[in-house]
């Protein structure tokens, strides 16, 4: 490639502004949007009414975003709703079926301990970004490829699987049998093995195999369930012979929740790779990528993940956890950010090349002493952001931090 693409942070008044991150960061094919909370931009407080009003505000903020930028709800490739009550999802279906009555994008759902500012939900979206962020002239009017099959549990609120470019979406699966959609019967090892298999089938559905999955997200509900959790784990992932033979490991996220839609134990989210691409892409960019995964001796290893993995125009960096829990929450988050910062740089990128943060935090009253922390890292407030409170977190840590990061140079196709 001639000319890096471009990382492209963008606001607009008609949704909330904040200093510590962007609305929107575009990059390559995908506009990645911080996670908006009901707040009305005209008096920059929480909307009152209940959970269906200020679902309402969040997917409004949505729409303003997308205005500015020139794209519509259309666009939206992935939403992830976080509710405090999982009981509420019921009125915030009913509000999302307003904004999109017939295009449904992939989708997560669950209740978190807290979000901020008090509020009941919290809206993020993906979407694509068509005409790419490249210097040089890149593929336009891209189009979406959504699709469900009868071996995996269908949703009426979303699509099971939505590729766009060089990506594949996966809707959050839960332990549903595909026949009743109704939960297995089982321990949570039983309902993690279901939640695999059904990823597994929707992607056979599409001719992908498991081992081309980038990221994962594990939801769980007790952390003390995922000794279990991963022992099932294990079994899936290396999948093929090739990959067993390189110990190929997915990025992955675990995040304790307070509940999850059924009241399931636990629940799966995955980013797959999608080298054909998405027509109208150019031969040369369409076939035989390769996913490029990365570990350093800079950052802590986990053996059920791999640190970064890099495929086509994005690097996604597994979940980090302080190496130090007894230092303070902003010490804490100097870590995971250090980690961050190795690992990126380790690819030959650098923190400059971040488009989204993860945060979840233990507990949300520490989100001044984490942010302070935050901008000696990101003092533009340049990444898209999420930020949640999660009650309790992996060996008793006070923050966790995922991220996103730009690729520019891409990854090569197969020799």
């Amino acid at each position: 490639m001639s000319d890096p693409n471009v990382v492209v942070a963008r606001n607009t008044e008609n949704a909330p502004v904040s200093k510590l991150y962007s609305q929107t960061v575009a990059f390559s094919h995908y506009n990645n949007l911080s996670a908006q909370l009901p707040i009305d931009p005209a008096t920059g407080a929480i909307v009152e009414g209940g959970v269906a009003a200020q679902a309402e505000q969040c997917f409004k903020n949505i729409e303003a975003i997308l205005a500015s930028i020139n794209h519509d709800l259309n666009d939206i490739i992935r939403l992830t709703i976080f509710v405090r009550d999982i009981m509420d999802v019921n009125a915030v279906d009913k509000v999302q079926m307003g904004f999109f009555p017939t295009y449904l994008p992939a989708r997560t759902v669950m209740a978190v301990n807290d979000l901020p500012q008090g509020a009941l939900v919290m809206v993020e979206a993906l979407v694509d970004n068509g005409e790419g962020t490249q210097s040089v002239p890149q593929a336009g009017d891209l189009l979406k490829l959504t699709n469900n099959t009868h071996a995996a549990p269908c949703d009426i609120m979303s699509t099971q699987s939505v590729a766009f470019s060089h990506y594949n979406n996966i809707s959050l699966q839960l332990p549903l049998d595909p026949k009743s959609g109704r939960p297995i019967l089982g321990d949570v090892a039983a309902q993690t093995a279901q939640c695999l298999r059904n990823v597994k089938a929707i992607l056979e559905s599409i001719d992908v195999p498991l081992d081309d999955i980038v990221k994962v997200t594990v939801l769980v509900r007790d952390l003390a369930d995922m000794d279990a959790v991963n022992e099932v784990y294990k079994t899936f992932f290396p999948d093929s012979g090739i990959a067993r033979a390189v110990n190929y490991l997915p990025a992955r996220t675990v995040v304790p929740v307070a509940d999850l839609p059924l009241h399931c134990d636990v629940a799966i989210e995955a980013v797959v790779s999608h080298g054909d691409g998405t027509p109208p892409q150019a031969i040369e960019d369409r076939h035989g990528l390769i996913i490029e995964a990365n570990n350093t001796d800079a950052a802590p290893i986990c053996p059920l993940s791999t640190q970064t993995v890099a495929f086509s125009h994005y690097n996604n960096i597994s979940g980090q956890l302080p190496t130090d829990t007894s230092a303070d929450v902003a010490g804490q988050t100097e870590q995971c950010l250090s980690a961050i910062k190795a690992i990126i740089e380790s690819v030959d990128h650098s923190l400059a090349d971040i488009v989204k943060v993860n945060v979840y935090l233990a507990d949300l009253s520490d989100a001044d002493a984490m942010n302070e922390a935050y901008l000696r890292f990101f003092p533009e407030g340049t990444p898209a952001r999420r930020l949640v409170g999660t009650g309790v977190l992996p060996r008793g840590a006070r923050v966790m931090i995922d991220a996103i990061a730009g690729n520019w140079e891409g990854t090569p196709p197969i020799a």
